[in-house]
């Protein structure tokens, strides 16, 4: 069965929301124990900035491994 191109959008868009929220609470965590002090605002825009890479980068490898599925489907 062949995935449509909105369905791998919608797939990629549901993993970063969550991938989102683990993100930001990571930076929480994380920065301070490296000396970075950033406000939430700071760490929901920084979320938001690795949301949207995420989302393209995830977008454009299911499509590649689409790709070569449908080639050696042939």
């Amino acid at each position: 069965m062949k995935q449509s191109r909105l369905m791998s959008l919608v797939e990629s868009v549901a993993n970063v929301i969550v991938g989102y929220g683990v993100a930001v609470l990571t930076q929480i965590l994380i920065f301070p124990i490296f000396g970075l002090h950033t406000t939430l605002a700071q760490n929901l825009k920084m979320g938001a900035i690795f949301t949207v890479m995420s989302i393209a980068r995830s977008f454009a490898l299911r499509r590649a491994f689409e790709a070569i599925r449908m080639r050696s489907a042939k």
